[in-house]
């Protein structure tokens, strides 16, 4: 037995040793493409990781930025703190809405915009719906605000002065001081401005799916109904469960921009979100530690969400991340 062992063990020392040197070969290869890659790891190390040093003001007792601040262990007092918090636990109720309205209209949008547009043969015109849908993408989400804010003015907005051409309404409505519309609002602006940029990944992932399939969909007699509901949406399924799982850990992710510059004192209760939370207890109040313990909150419970949605995709033999 020791003797085979022995055997066993150098026949595997060569296979490492090659492994090895297959590996330095083919890095001294693509050396090119490792030095361009230096800039975006010293980006993730500066900006992502290296801050993760400042978690440590979230099991202060108190954290000051002070050159003689002696740091004095809290536990998890901040992280208790946020859950009797009532402002805190309205932030995530908002939060976690609006990115489910704005995840599930995404991908209800982005879905159905590329089955019509690859059923579209002209390609002049599926070009000019590509390039007209997609170019929002490229706007900020300051300037996304603003156009929202003047579109639903009372002031000679389009759609109040729209509504009132109709005889829908007497007297313009302020759309931005109802609660029961805002979410609305902030899901359906998120598709305008994202809808194009989404498509396209459906788009290509419908070049991978066989023609053969459609050729003998056509001959069986079935209708492009039938073809997009057997053979297109099966064959891009992969790529929306992967879409899945990644939005799946930016749930608590929401749009930072939007909720903040539009709401107001009518409906606060309905905007505020996590990370305007964490700006106005970290840069308004100077409570650092509970900012920072909602931030951590935020991270963790998007890693779990990440993790959970790929385990499920595993278990039912469904594409995944890892």
């Amino acid at each position: 037995m020791e003797l085979k062992k022995s055997s066993e063990k150098t026949k595997l020392a060569p296979t490492k040793l090659a492994n090895k040197k297959s590996f330095w070969k083919t890095l001294s290869k693509q050396k090119m493409l490792m030095l361009m890659s230096i800039p975006f790891v010293l980006y993730i190390i500066l900006f992502r990781y290296i801050p993760l040093w400042g978690w440590k003001m979230a099991f202060a007792d108190f954290y000051r930025p002070a050159k003689n601040y002696h740091f004095v262990w809290g536990g998890l007092k901040w992280f208790k703190k946020l859950f009797e918090d009532k402002e805190f636990t309205l932030a995530l109720r908002n939060t976690i809405c609006m990115s489910l309205i704005s995840t599930a209209l995404g991908y209800i949008t982005a879905i159905t915009l590329a089955v019509f547009m690859n059923e579209v043969k002209n390609l002049a015109v599926k070009r000019i719906v590509q390039t007209l849908s997609y170019l929002p993408h490229f706007l900020s989400w300051i300037i996304v605000t603003s156009l929202v804010a003047n579109v639903l003015s009372t002031d000679h907005g389009i759609i109040n002065d729209l509504l009132m051409a109709l005889k829908l309404i007497d007297q313009p409505i302020f759309f931005l001081s109802i609660p029961k519309f805002f979410w609305h609002i902030i899901g359906w602006t998120y598709v305008w401005k994202e809808v194009g940029w989404n498509t396209i990944v459906y788009l290509g992932a419908m070049t991978s799916v066989d023609p053969c399939l459609y050729e003998a969909a056509e001959i069986d007699g079935c209708g492009r109904l039938r073809k997009i509901w057997h053979i297109t949406l099966p064959g891009i399924r992969p790529t929306i469960i992967i879409m899945m799982i990644m939005s799946a850990g930016h749930i608590l992710d929401s749009n930072f921009e939007m909720p903040f510059f539009l709401r107001n004192a009518m409906i606060e209760d309905v905007a505020n979100t996590i990370d305007i939370y964490v700006l106005k207890y970290g840069f308004q109040l100077f409570n650092f530690s509970l900012a920072t313990a909602a931030g951590i909150f935020k991270n963790f419970v998007n890693i779990i969400l990440l993790l959970i949605a790929n385990t499920l995709a595993k278990k039912f033999g469904e594409e995944r991340l890892m």
